[in-house]
């Protein structure tokens, strides 16, 4: 049994869009045409990833912090982030000129600790302790029971809500309320696609709401099929603006409702959405927000002729962790394979490998090897990249035709990370 709606009001939801009007940016609701080509669609973007602080995330911590009484903000605000929250308070408090706190993992990136720096000034102090973001949550709640300072949530609160659900009235009013059959919204904690989704259902109930969580952190999945909200034990935090282990109540109750379907979507697939954005657009989208697009080939019969927003979140992209995006891309394309070769050791073995295995446009991507002089056989690992992923089965008949003895890492997940 449902519980009973609670929405974001809208008057709520107007001052909110008020009270930012001269902080952040009316992001832009853009046609893009080469997505619209491929899904034979008219396909939008709304670009969050051009916002003040390149995500959404402002919206929220700046109506939350206003919203606060003279004698809570002098106590002090915290938060706990890593990432885009992170910045949208630090903005908020040198913004305001209050003083902040912001607690962050010890292996936050060095990038995202000097972008909280810059938004912040000199009113924001950055602790870096623990981990973990549990670790971090919990020293910023203890700081703040001790302290009776106001904790800044990323995501279960209705003034963060409210925040974020100015993006849905802005994509109303830039569609002039035209029909848009589908909404795609990335999901985390659920703030987003809760503020969103609530504006739509009251105002363009005919919308379909999908929202889009990762493969490897589907909480609000998860929490749907159960029926309340379940932390998950363990998630991969690569969609590090996305995976959370525990969604908000406030925002399970109200996806709960208006959601039409939530999909996952696999992390490699997001890193290939990544890239194409960047190579045939030059949009830079960070893990997150290319969700919302990473869903649309799952889609792709169904909005065939529709009207379609994605919700691009966020552009704060490490250029350190390309090297990794590309690798996750290539292995969910089936374009990059790893193998435990054993060979010969004699000379001439390599070259015969080479020679006999490799087709005309494959390479050898990755490779160790270590001779052992004791022994018949000395094992390689090998990665080879295919310019077809179709190559595949080729390769194989041709490791099988020549005898290589060989173990295939792909499909063995544990091995494959221990190595790889």
């Amino acid at each position: 049994m449902k519980n009973k709606l609670y929405f974001p009001s809208y008057e709520e939801v107007v001052k909110a869009k008020n009270l930012l009007k001269d902080i952040i940016y009316e992001t832009p609701l853009q046609r893009n045409s080469i997505l619209s080509e491929k899904y034979q669609a008219n396909i939008f973007l709304k670009r969050e990833d051009l916002q003040i602080i390149r995500s959404y995330k402002i919206r929220g911590a700046y109506n939350k912090i206003k919203s606060l009484s003279h004698i809570e903000l002098k106590k002090g605000i915290v938060c706990a982030s890593a990432g885009n929250h992170a910045q949208g308070v630090a903005y908020s408090c040198n913004i305001l000129q209050l003083p902040g706190k912001i607690y962050m993992p010890s292996t936050t990136p060095k990038q995202k600790v000097e972008r909280v720096k810059m938004f912040g000034k000199e009113n924001v102090e950055i602790v870096l302790i623990g981990d973990t973001f549990d670790a971090v949550s919990y020293e910023a709640m203890k700081d703040c029971k001790k302290n009776k300072k106001i904790f800044i949530h990323p995501f279960d609160d209705i003034k963060i809500i409210e925040g974020q659900a100015t993006v849905g009235l802005e994509i109303l009013k830039q569609s002039n309320y035209h029909s848009i059959d589908y909404v795609f919204i990335p999901i985390g904690g659920g703030g987003l696609a809760s503020g969103v989704g609530s504006i739509f259902k009251q105002f363009s109930p005919k919308t379909k709401i999908i929202g889009v969580e990762p493969q490897g952190a589907p909480s609000m999945s998860y929490s749907l099929k159960k029926g309340k909200v379940i932390e998950l034990k363990t998630i991969d935090r690569f969609i590090d603006g996305a995976s959370v282990k525990k969604v908000g109540e406030l925002n399970f109750n109200i996806c709960n409702q208006i959601l039409s379907e939530i999909k996952t979507v696999p992390e490699g697939k997001v890193c290939t959405t990544i890239l194409d954005l960047y190579n045939l657009e030059a949009i830079v989208a960070e893990p997150a927000g290319a969700l919302s697009i990473s869903a649309l080939d799952f889609y792709s019969k169904k909005i065939k002729g529709k009207t379609i927003v994605c919700v691009l979140s966020g552009g704060n992209n490490d250029i350190t962790r390309t090297e990794e995006i590309r690798e996750r891309s290539l292995l969910y394309e089936e374009k990059k394979h790893y193998f435990i070769v054993k060979f010969p050791q004699r000379a001439g073995a390599l070259k015969e490998f080479v020679n006999n295995i490799l087709g005309p446009k494959d390479d050898i991507a990755y490779f160790e090897y270590s001779k052992k002089n004791s022994k018949e056989e000395g094992p390689a690992i090998i990665g080879i990249e295919l310019a077809d992923k179709n190559e595949f089965s080729g390769l194989l008949g041709r490791m099988k035709k020549y005898k290589v003895h060989f173990q295939y890492l792909n499909k063995d997940p544990d091995l494959f990370r221990v190595l790889i």
